[in-house]
């Protein structure tokens, strides 16, 4: 029983994104496995999906959202989850065979992050050994004041922390993909011509920004107007 989880808080994301992840799991996953969801509001999710009480965590609201939350899925007893857990954002979309996560070796991987030229990956697609790395969250918990400091958001403190115990390892490249980086269009061709294809080997499609999943379905341009996608039926057919 392979372990998937992923989390939902506040009112960024409805339901309907945690439904749609369990349905594209359902399709990408041909081993047995178990969807989990950590939320503070469980209404109207997948009665298949197994929910789990958002963990708690102190954050000043004066601060912008950074995902820091995401830290608490390396506390010490995860809702007795036991073996590996495959993190996966809401906002993404799956499109090739999810087992693969699973069979690579190594401890902790992580996307290598399309925007940045250093060790910082992108915790969209997350894999770790549940309960065996505490002091992500201890370290955290102890030094909030410097890790804010020194790092900008969630993924980069994670990214440095897995580097400094010389266990930061990537995905191949060519399994998680940035449909702002390898599809949108450049202007004005967004305008003229569908996003791109990101490729055969594509596992996951990685939504970071603007414009999300939803706002491509019918087109979307930004509100400056420089960028724009095309509805397109490659990602209608995965996104269904």
């Amino acid at each position: 029983m392979e372990n998937i989880i992923c989390m939902k808080w506040g009112t960024k994301f409805g339901p309907a994104y945690v439904n749609r992840l369990a349905e594209m799991v359902r399709r990408f996953m041909s081993r047995p496995y178990q969807l989990v969801c950590f939320t503070d509001d469980a209404r109207g999710i997948d009665p298949t999906v197994r929910i789990e009480p958002l963990p708690e965590m102190e954050l000043d609201p004066r601060l912008p959202e950074r995902g820091w939350r995401k830290l608490t899925v390396f506390q010490e007893n995860l809702a007795n989850l036991e073996g590996n857990a495959l993190f996966l954002d809401l906002d993404i979309v799956v499109m090739g065979k999810l087992d693969d996560f699973f069979d690579v070796p190594g401890r902790f991987r992580i996307i290598n992050d399309w925007n940045l030229n250093n060790y910082i990956g992108n915790s969209s697609v997350f894999r770790f050994e549940v309960g065996k790395m505490p002091g992500v969250l201890k370290y955290y918990l102890e030094n909030t004041a410097s890790v804010y400091a020194n790092h900008r958001n969630e993924q980069a403190y994670l990214s440095w922390w897995m580097k400094e115990h010389g266990l930061l390892e990537y995905w191949k490249p060519e399994w998680c993909k940035s449909f702002k980086r390898n599809c949108l269009r450049s202007f004005p061709l967004g305008y003229i011509l569908p996003p791109r294809h990101p490729g055969p080997d594509t596992r996951v499609l990685v939504f970071h920004g603007r414009p999300n999943p939803d706002e491509i379905v019918n087109g979307w341009h930004s509100p400056h107007f420089l960028r724009a996608a095309r509805p397109v039926e490659w990602f209608q057919e995965v996104y269904r």
